[in-house]
């Protein structure tokens, strides 16, 4: 797919995301346009059949979808991440990728990972899910609660994050069907922004997963792979706030030339302030697309340092996000805030670049320690 084609698509999904962020639905019509274009599996290795996109193409696809809906783009990460981790260390029981991939060159087929509990937070944090496995004829029970299972009702499978109840438990996720006996979705999401993800709480109680359907179980991720696999998810989300920063630029710089204050006689967009003020946004994000597709690329060319340096690109880059559309708001002033303007909800939108894992004290505090190691080891040989 070309750029030109993503931008098509991007104005596509623009035109609808406004509803569906007011009524927080789930913008079906939007992930069956991805799956025309073949862009929810865009990541599958290209032994698998598919067209191998690496981090870089990622990053390119992402940006255009959080331009146009950034809830759209959210629940379609979540799917290419998952194909990209097929593709890096293959951990899904070869007949139950084989599947996956039928349904989803038949159909649009999301697939997520469920991890974060009520009591447990973030896993990032430490800690193990009280999400418990039992062993049963043929399989395994499974009984627990899920939140911010983004997509949730729409969701083809779940890869429920879960401990077994052994003497000595062990962790890794277990391969559920959406919709299968057992499986409950609790409409709880009411959140400020990315509203139509439907990131809703799913229960599951005494629901069976055959044997075959576990990953990780006995053969977690190598570490190497476990960081570039982070990476995509560090790098990935960014671009997708970043194409939110884009939208909310672009509808400014439209602000800016029809808007014609009868005591000036001209567009807004000729004053010196608005164009340097536009200027900074420019600058910003930039800088930011500048660092994140670096990045990418050198994840991509199997660069371990560009894997170590993603979440301080996540960081900068959510940041330069967030800042330039609080400034395009800032420019506009209160029409910028009214519910009917795109920038209210940009706003409301890219504020939830905050709170993916990690967040920006666990970022800090490794780099911090990184570079005093470094200066140590420096000063200490």
């Amino acid at each position: 797919m070309t750029t030109t084609d993503l931008s098509t698509i991007t104005a596509e999904l623009a035109g609808r995301a406004a509803e569906h962020d007011r009524d927080a639905s789930f913008p079906h019509e939007g992930i069956a346009l991805l799956h025309q274009h073949g862009l929810l599996t865009a990541t599958v290795a290209a032994r698998y059949g598919g067209a191998g996109a690496g981090l870089g193409r990622t990053v390119e696809i992402l940006t255009a979808l959080g331009a146009g809906d950034p809830a759209v783009a959210l629940v379609t990460a979540m799917t290419l991440f998952t194909h990209a981790g097929q593709a890096l260390a293959p951990t899904w029981p070869a007949p139950r990728y084989r599947q996956l991939l039928a349904e989803s060159a038949a159909a649009p087929t999301l697939v997520n990972a469920l991890r974060v509990e009520p009591e447990l937070g973030t896993p990032a944090r430490g800690g193990l899910p009280a999400t418990v496995a039992r062993r049963v004829a043929g399989g395994w029970s499974l009984s627990g609660h899920k939140i911010f299972s983004t997509g949730a009702e729409a969701l083809a499978w779940m890869l429920v994050w879960a401990r077994t109840d052994e003497d000595e438990p062990r962790t890794g996720s277990f391969l559920v069907r959406g919709g299968s006996p057992g499986v409950r979705i609790e409409r709880t999401w009411d959140h400020l922004g990315l509203r139509a993800s439907r990131s809703d709480d799913v229960i599951l109680t005494d629901v069976h997963v055959p044997v075959d359907a576990t990953l990780e179980l006995s053969a977690p991720v190598a570490d190497a792979r476990g960081a570039e696999l982070f990476a995509w998810n560090c790098l990935g989300l960014t671009a997708l706030y970043l194409g939110v920063a884009h939208a909310a630029r672009d509808f400014l710089a439209r602000f800016l030339h029809e808007r014609v204050p009868t005591s000036l006689g001209r567009p807004l967009a000729t004053l010196p302030r608005f164009q340097a003020a536009v200027g900074e946004i420019e600058a910003r994000l930039c800088a930011a697309e500048v660092l994140v597709k670096a990045l990418a690329a050198g994840v991509d060319a199997g660069d371990p340092e560009s894997a170590r340096r993603a979440p301080i690109g996540k960081l900068l880059g959510a940041r330069a996000a967030i800042e330039s559309v609080q400034e395009a708001v800032a420019l506009i002033g209160n029409n910028a805030l009214n519910r009917r303007n795109p920038l209210e909800r940009h706003l409301r939108d890219v504020l939830c670049a905050r709170i993916h894992t990690p967040q920006d004290d666990t970022i800090l505090t490794a780099a911090g320690k990184a570079a005093l190691s470094r200066s140590g080891k420096a000063l200490h040989p």
